[in-house]
C-alpha cells in the first residue's frame, strides 16, 4: 500500500456503487481522473476546466508532491479530493491516486493536457466492448507549428500500430486491468510507455479522437527539433534495454540546466510528438 495524506476537496458522494472482487456491476458508474502535480498552478486550471466540460459521472483526484505555488489550493477548489504524495514521481503519484479512486475506469491525465469535451463519452462507448481493456487519445500541441503537426501525426501512427501510449495522451484503463497489471512500475522515466506496453498483453487498446491538447512548454528551451531528437534517443535506449533510472539521470542533468524545465519527472518519450 502507498502512503499518502488526503488534504482537502469537494464533498463527493457515490451512489448506487456496487463492487465485487474489483469489478463494477452493470453500467459504468464513474470515471476517476487522476492528475499528478508539482508546481503546476499556471496550467492546471485549464486542464480542470476541460474535465468539467465532460458531463459524465466522474471524480477528480489531484495527487500533489508538495507544491508551494498554489497548485494544491487551486486543486482543493476544483477537485473531488487532493492527496499529498511524499514522493515527487509520476508513477508513485498515479498509483497513489488509483488506490484512492472509486471509478470503474481510471484516466491518468497530465496537469498541462486538456481533454476534448466528448472524451468521457468516447471512453465509455468503446469500453462497452469487453475485448477492449483501455487506450489513450491522439494528441496535438497548443502550437500551430508545422513540425509539431507532423510529429503528432507520426505519434498517432505509432499508437494505432503498436498500442503504445505516452503520458500526455491521457491513458485510460479498466480498473480491474490496472490492478491485474500491478499499476505503474516504480520508474522515474518511461512509466507510461512501460504500462501501455503491458496493457496490450491483456487485450485490445484503442486510440480515441478528438485529440487531447498538450502544452508545448517543454520544447521552449532547446526547440522542437533538438528536443524531439533527444526524445527518440532516450526511447531507443530504453527499448534496447537501458536502465530507466540511468536515463532519468541523463534527462535530469539536462533539466537542471534548463530554466524552463518541467517540474515533475516525466516519461520522456518518443516520439513525444
Amino acid at each position: 500500500m502507498l502512503d499518502g495524506q488526503r488534504l482537502r476537496g469537494k464533498n463527493f458522494v457515490i451512489a448506487a456503487c456496487t463492487r465485487t472482487g474489483g469489478h463494477f456491476l452493470g453500467e459504468f458508474l464513474m470515471i476517476s481522473v487522476i492528475i499528478p502535480t508539482c508546481e503546476e498552478a499556471v496550467v492546471l486550471r485549464a486542464t480542470l476546466d476541460s474535465v468539467t466540460k465532460n458531463k459524465t459521472n466522474k471524480e477528480v483526484i489531484i495527487v500533489d508532491a508538495g507544491s508551494v505555488d498554489g497548485t494544491s489550493e487551486l486543486a482543493g477548489e476544483n477537485a473531488s479530493r487532493v492527496l499529498f504524495s511524499p514522493r515527487r514521481q509520476r508513477a508513485y503519484q498515479m498509483n497513489l491516486g488509483a488506490q484512492d479512486a472509486h471509478g470503474s475506469i481510471l484516466l491518468f491525465l497530465h496537469a498541462d493536457t486538456a481533454l476534448p469535451a466528448s472524451a468521457f463519452e468516447r471512453m465509455e462507448s468503446v469500453l462497452r466492448n469487453n475485448a477492449i481493456v483501455g487506450g489513450g487519445f491522439a494528441r496535438r500541441y497548443d502550437s500551430n507549428s508545422w513540425f509539431f503537426r507532423i510529429t503528432c501525426f507520426l505519434a498517432s501512427l505509432r499508437t494505432r500500430l503498436t498500442g503504445w501510449f505516452l503520458g500526455d495522451q491521457a491513458i485510460f484503463v479498466r480498473r480491474e486491468v490496472f490492478e491485474k497489471l500491478g499499476g505503474f512500475r516504480d520508474l522515474d522515466l518511461f512509466e507510461d510507455l512501460d504500462f501501455s506496453r503491458r496493457m496490450t498483453q491483456l487485450g485490445q487498446v484503442v486510440t480515441l479522437s478528438p485529440p487531447v491538447i498538450s502544452s508545448s512548454r517543454r520544447f521552449q528551451y532547446r526547440g522542437a527539433f533538438l528536443t524531439t531528437i533527444s526524445d527518440f534517443w532516450l526511447t531507443a535506449r530504453y527499448l534496447t534495454g537501458a536502465d530507466p533510472s540511468r536515463l532519468a539521470k541523463v534527462q535530469h542533468a539536462f533539466s537542471e540546466k534548463n530554466p524552463k524545465k518541467s517540474t515533475l519527472p516525466s516519461a520522456a518519450i518518443a516520439p513525444k510528438s
